[in-house]
């Protein structure tokens, strides 16, 4: 049985429209990936992604007016990016699998791989020139302390447009730290960001500091999502760091992207309030209301982010009553819906299990996907080119 990840050559030929001598020179042109079939060394298996990429530009160039409203809606790759990798049912930053680094590495390794390649680049002995700190507006959301701090601090810090690789790096560490620093209200930052958020949000449980720093990895980036395009433009117009990070935030908060975790919040706590989890999730969806958390398209046999960080929710927490429960509605969701959770649940269920502030699913979120926003201005800034796609006109003529 071929997995569908992987094709069989008839299935390729098909799919293209074309005969194997034309599928094998895609082969050795490198446009399309092959192995040895599994049980049959003599026959080879083709890269379902690889095909569907050439299938759909052949379509597009024969029905050109239909490229852009495609490439701008889960379709083709519009940027080169050499930071993040979906394949396979996994994810990679520049080539290392993210359940590994999440296990393995710290925030500061990842970021540095994220931003220079490397896992220790010397970007990190710069000084926070202005650190968040008091508590004036302790009643509003992490994301709109965030963007009332960021323009304040990016306008005293002198190398704010200094827009050199190394340079922007060292800006985007100050701004994690930053964040750190708005998201526990307090100036008292600890060695590492896992550490500021543990002492702060969970001070009676140092086995959070894992779970978080995992958490913070598995959010760093997730290829062009909307909160990166975003980051993309603005860092291709020549603005700095603090404002890049600005408009990823400004992204990151709309309900369908990484605001669906406070509806996975939300939803955790209706379900535990009703008590009957499957009763209460059929009634949700006879009314036509979605069951947020579950069910990722690039990922149909289940999100790894969320694997991995559930399954260490359980090596750090195994007595957990929380994480009981968590797991409870993971399966029985499961059965309804036949999905898998995604990272929008996981963090929840970190958020629940460690006791964590409301609203701490997308402040984690958000400070993680930070380094992949620097990392990808970093890139764009390489390129010296605006973000310009043209319009397709559908008004009335003149």
């Amino acid at each position: 049985m071929v997995s569908e990840s992987w094709i069989s050559a008839i299935d390729a030929t098909r799919l293209l429209g074309v005969s194997r001598s034309t599928l094998y020179a895609y082969v050795s042109r490198g446009f399309v990936r092959s192995e040895p079939a599994p049980g049959n060394p003599r026959e080879r298996r083709y890269s379902r992604e690889d095909v569907e990429t050439l299938r759909r530009r052949a379509e597009e160039r024969r029905h050109p007016e239909k490229a852009a409203e495609r490439a701008l809606h889960w379709g083709m790759p519009i940027l080169e990016s050499g930071i993040t990798l979906i394949s396979g049912g996994r994810l990679y930053y520049r080539g290392h699998d993210v359940a590994t680094l999440a296990r393995t590495r710290s925030v500061e390794e990842v970021a540095s791989l994220v931003w220079t390649g490397v896992f220790d680049a010397d970007i990190f002995g710069t000084p926070l020139h202005v650190v968040a700190g008091g508590r004036s507006a302790e009643a509003l959301p992490f994301i709109t302390r965030a963007q009332a701090m960021l323009p304040l601090v990016g306008a005293r810090d002198p190398l704010a447009f200094d827009l050199r690789p190394k340079a922007v790096a060292q800006a985007g560490w100050r701004i994690l730290n930053l964040l750190a620093s708005v998201a526990v209200e307090s100036s008292n930052l600890g060695e590492t960001v896992e550490e500021t958020l543990q002492t702060h949000w969970a001070p009676k449980s140092a086995s959070a500091a894992p779970v978080i720093r995992a958490a913070l990895i598995l959010s760093a980036d997730h290829e062009l999502n909307v909160s990166s395009f975003t980051a993309r433009c603005v860092a291709s117009a020549g603005s700095n760091p603090y404002s890049v990070v600005l408009g990823g935030l400004a992204a990151i908060e709309g309900n369908k992207h990484g605001g669906i975790s406070a509806r996975v919040e939300t939803l955790l706590t209706d379900l535990k309030r009703k008590g009957d989890i499957r009763k209460t999730l059929g009634e949700r969806l006879r009314r036509g209301e979605p069951v947020d958390g579950f069910g990722h398209r690039l990922y149909p046999r289940g999100d790894p982010r969320a694997t991995i960080l559930l399954e260490m929710l359980g090596e750090h927490h195994p007595k957990s009553k929380e994480l009981d429960y968590v797991r409870q509605v993971v399966s029985t969701a499961g059965k309804l819906l036949g999905e898998a959770p995604t990272i929008d649940f996981a963090l929840a269920a970190v958020v629940r299990v460690l006791k964590l502030p409301a609203g701490s699913p997308l402040a984690l979120f958000a400070i993680g996907r930070t380094i992949g926003w620097i990392g990808h201005a970093i890139e764009q800034y390489a390129h010296e080119a605006v973000i310009r796609p043209r319009a397709r006109y559908a008004g009335k003529m003149p």
